[in-house]
């Protein structure tokens, strides 16, 4: 349970995502499916971009459903919106949309390489889509385009599409965020690379952790070069704790939903963490983003949320140390990046160094950098320079671990395995 504010809280809202962009330009492009197939509707409030056909089309995850190309005021990109297909943690299809964000500049020979971001907390809704607002789906995009490489990014299941997100489960987030990639390669205009780095922060700093652990076995067609994960959460037990003190406790009730709406009733009870109370008020994670939910929660006591700690239920324990990296068995082949700031708020900074022992334990190919004084959004553009350098270096097939010291700010942290 990350149980976080969005990856890049306090860099640019998007909790009201701005409904004027979606009126801007958007031809169709028509990917499969006449205009006449049947369809489930839009969610209220969002384009018709936003309806998913049924029965959804057969195909492996990554097919590309349809996409819609966007004026966006501000990237230095093409911007597209697709719907593309992957895969739920029960290995059911699933319709997902996101983002691809493709360079003015010419493509290279062989593809543009391709930055897949994963988002970090804001909401469980339809609304709370990245991808209605594509010129703040993803910090600091021009650095990345400006580079030559594609950015995709994932709304994940459940945000824009039928169902609720499945909060905090990594493989699902993490299936997402890859198969936007194979979408990409789809669309004839993006041109893109079948190589790949995956980035994300907070929440998605979680996604970028199991991206790593599932990476090279559900994507044989695509190259994981990199990982860089910001924040990521583990020791979820923890971070439980802390986070029932907290005014963040709210993530507790959006991760118990979350659990439930990936797993089922059989394998993730509510009613054995929840309060009736607190079930009866799931409705709430359908009505805003974060700070609706926020809003809505924070007028009820603990008590009368949480019927017992989860961690005492074995069900909920077991679920809960699948979805933390800290249980991860083996190393991956690719190299990883842990980035944090010293002065995190959220995510405990000793939490990424137990994180990073383990995984060196592995065998893991792993550099951390803390950044000092940086609090959890605040270290996301001190550390973008040198998270280019360490992504450039993994595209360009540079050893690893990377000898680049980072230099974003005096006194960086700097650790690595092996070292």
């Amino acid at each position: 349970m990350v149980f976080l504010k969005r990856a890049w809280s306090g860099l640019r809202p998007l909790l009201a995502p701005s409904f004027a962009v979606l009126a801007a330009g958007g031809a169709l492009a028509a990917c499969g499916g006449s205009a006449k197939a049947a369809s489930t509707p839009a969610p209220a409030g969002l384009p018709s971009f936003y309806s998913v056909p049924a029965p959804l089309p057969s195909g492996p995850p990554g097919k590309l459903m349809k996409s819609q190309l966007v004026t966006v005021a501000g990237l230095h990109a093409s911007v597209y919106r697709v719907m593309y297909l992957s895969q739920s943690v029960q290995n059911r299809p699933v319709p997902v949309t996101g983002l691809v964000l493709v360079p003015t500049s010419p493509p290279p020979a062989g593809g543009y390489p391709v930055v897949s971001w994963g988002h970090g907390t804001n909401g469980m809704a339809d609304q709370c889509a990245p991808s209605l607002d594509p010129s703040s789906a993803v910090p600091l995009a021009n650095q990345l385009l400006d580079r030559g490489w594609e950015v995709t990014a994932s709304d994940y299941q459940g945000e824009g599409t039928p169902g609720l997100l499945p909060y905090i489960v990594g493989e699902s987030a993490a299936r997402n965020t890859i198969d936007v990639v194979r979408a990409a390669r789809q669309l004839a205009a993006a041109h893109a690379s079948p190589n790949y780095v995956v980035w994300g922060h907070s929440e998605g700093g979680q996604t970028a952790m199991f991206a790593l652990d599932v990476g090279s076995s559900y994507a044989r067609d695509l190259r994981l070069q990199g990982v860089v994960a910001g924040a990521p959460p583990s020791q979820f037990n923890l971070i439980y704790q802390f986070l029932i003190n907290s005014p963040f406790r709210y993530y507790v009730f959006m991760a118990a939903a979350g659990f439930n709406a990936a797993y089922g009733n059989a394998a993730a009870p509510l009613s054995e963490v929840l309060t009736p109370q607190a079930i009866s008020l799931l409705p709430v994670l359908e009505q805003g983003c974060s700070d609706y939910v926020a809003s809505e929660i924070d007028k009820y006591s603990l008590s009368q949320i949480a019927k017992t700690d989860p961690f005492s239920v074995p069900a909920w324990q077991e679920l809960l140390r699948a979805n933390d990296p800290q249980s991860f068995t083996t190393a991956s082949r690719t190299p990883l990046l842990i980035i944090q700031g010293s002065a995190d708020e959220q995510i405990p900074p000793v939490s990424t160094q137990i994180l990073a022992s383990h995984l060196c334990g592995l065998g893991q190919d792993l550099e951390r950098w803390i950044y000092p004084g940086q609090g959890h959004a605040g270290v996301v553009p001190v550390s973008m320079p040198d998270t280019i350098r360490w992504i450039s270096d993994r595209f360009a097939g540079q050893a690893n671990p990377d000898p680049y010291p980072p230099s974003g700010q005096p006194g960086i942290q700097d650790t690595r395995c092996p070292g």
